[in-house]
């Protein structure tokens, strides 16, 4: 099967667990992994792996623009708006793994089809890869929905500096994927960078604010949901089964990792990049069919 070539723009935690993950594709193969210092950990790791690498950033890609079809850009938001005003240009397909929220945003879940027919894809945040997927449901099963509230809490050892840097970003491209699939205004994303040691796993807490609840049409669809994201992302599960007290749903979410680069606790990179590859895997077998 011919495989599509990649490239990963950015060496930090996120980009090279992703090329981690790449290497057990049969749709994709990494024909470079970019980033701007060679001494950095995750250059270390993929010059140990074999994977051709570049400290020419962007430049790498403007060079030799035949080495990959697709571009996941593990950047940060400011990046990756001027890394897209070069690749829009040499036509790449963008897997945009930075809140930067240029293309459409995407849920594999729920709207995997309709991304893949973009060229640029946005997949959100870790945040809202996992908790999105909920208000959806939400958003389909309740009535009047007055308000969403969506709070993760990751290991402060998984968040590189391009995600402290993106915070804000983090926050304002959380909220509007919520509002995009739940269709609900008012909402509110929390990220908790948690020290703890040892290292906590990811979790998500979904708030609903609603006066009558439909739980048995909450639970029926919440099962669906799961399924169909256990199916790229097996770490992915419920944590506390949706209850509804004092005028609110509370649904709370878990996340584990492989284990790829960091260890199992760093289910926010998990979530994200294996919903990027899922993206990627699709469009590969959609162009190959051609």
């Amino acid at each position: 099967m011919k495989k599509l070539k990649v490239a990963i723009l950015g060496s930090g935690n996120i980009g090279t667990d992703l090329l981690v993950k790449i290497q057990r594709s049969e749709y994709l193969e990494c024909s470079m992994f970019i980033g701007r210092n060679l001494s950095s950990a995750g250059m270390t790791k993929a010059i140990d792996m074999g994977v051709r690498v570049s400290d020419k950033s962007i430049h790498a890609i403007i060079e030799e623009p035949d080495s990959c079809d697709i571009v996941f850009d593990c950047t940060s938001a400011k990046d990756a708006v001027a890394h897209w005003k070069v690749l829009e240009k040499l036509g790449k397909f963008v897997i945009d793994l930075t809140p930067a929220k240029i293309g459409i945003l995407c849920i594999p879940a729920v709207n995997l089809q309709e991304a893949i027919k973009h060229q640029n894809v946005n997949m959100v945040t870790c945040g809202g890869q996992a908790s999105i997927p909920i208000a959806y449901v939400l958003g389909k099963t309740q009535k009047n929905i007055e308000y969403i509230e969506v709070v993760s809490s990751i290991a402060s050892r998984s968040a590189g500096p391009a995600t402290r840097l993106n915070l804000d970003e983090y926050v304002d491209t959380t909220e509007l994927g919520v509002r995009t699939f739940s269709g609900v205004e008012k909402t509110k994303a929390i990220l908790n960078l948690n020290p703890a040691q040892p290292c906590i796993d990811m979790q998500t807490t979904i708030f609903a604010k609603v006066k009558e609840a439909n739980m048995d049409a909450l639970k029926k669809e919440l099962d669906v949901m799961v399924s169909k994201i256990k199916a790229y992302v097996p770490g992915y599960h419920i944590l506390v089964n949706p209850i509804y007290e004092n005028g609110r749903i509370v649904v709370m979410v878990k996340a584990l990792g492989l284990g790829d680069y960091l260890p199992k606790y760093a289910g926010n990179l998990d979530i994200i990049n294996c919903a990027a590859i899922a993206v990627a895997e699709e469009y590969s077998k959609q162009k190959t069919k051609k």
